[in-house]
């Protein structure tokens, strides 16, 4: 498994930061704003940067999955964009674990995807779309998009869309209203699979974004 992060923050801290014994947040890999790769940890030896998680099943992520971190020097919000050469440089390090270890694509994601509770890196502005037209992760290709209408939001509406997210990979409840965790993770996949409409929403473009997205995971 592969997941990726957002650190912002002068690029030389992060890099001290991410490299200090002891400290709370670690990675395998930091990528910086110009392309450079920095190894931080040999990739079997778990690194903290899961935390509390969850995907396809498993709780453990620290154990399981390689971190790359993507320095950003500005301060810490939603939508920031990342430079062409970080993003290259990012598909690279991917495509050269991927020659090593057989991570299936759907085992490709951001921190938001295992921890849409409280993680929203690396964003919408993250090119997930670009990375996967080069053999890194899903995306699903010519789904048609619906726009934002028809949002619905009882349980017996919203069974198909929890039965999709789960498929994918989120941890959401088989039934219920949508309440503020089947939000977040709406606002998770929205982010990786529909950066253009994160709304926390059911609506009917993300209904159809969410299932071409399932039937590519199996």
């Amino acid at each position: 498994m592969i997941v990726l992060h957002t650190r912002f923050g002068a690029e030389a801290a992060t890099r001290a930061a991410l490299a200090a014994p002891g400290g709370g947040f670690s990675a395998h890999y930091l990528v910086g704003g110009d392309g450079t790769i920095w190894q931080l940890a040999e990739e079997e030896v778990p690194a903290r940067h899961a935390g509390p998680a969850f995907w396809r099943g498993h709780t453990a992520l620290d154990d399981r999955a390689i971190g790359i971190a993507l320095a950003h020097a500005g301060p810490e919000r939603a939508g920031v964009e990342y430079p062409v050469m970080q993003l290259a440089s990012a598909c690279d390090l991917c495509l050269h674990i991927l020659s090593r270890h057989p991570v299936p694509a759907r085992n490709i994601v951001g921190h938001a995807d295992i921890a849409p509770d409280r993680a929203s890196d690396p964003g919408e502005g993250f090119d997930w779309e670009g990375l996967a037209r080069n053999g890194v992760g899903l995306w699903p290709a010519g789904a048609p998009d619906l726009g934002t209408g028809a949002a619905v939001r009882d349980a017996a509406s919203l069974r198909d869309v929890r039965a999709a997210l789960a498929a994918i990979g989120y941890r959401v409840a088989p039934d219920g209203a949508l309440d503020p965790a089947l939000s977040a993770v709406l606002r998770a996949f929205q982010r990786h699979w529909r950066p253009e409409a994160v709304t926390g929403q059911a609506d009917a473009g993300t209904l159809a974004r969410l299932l071409a997205v399932a039937r590519l995971c199996g």
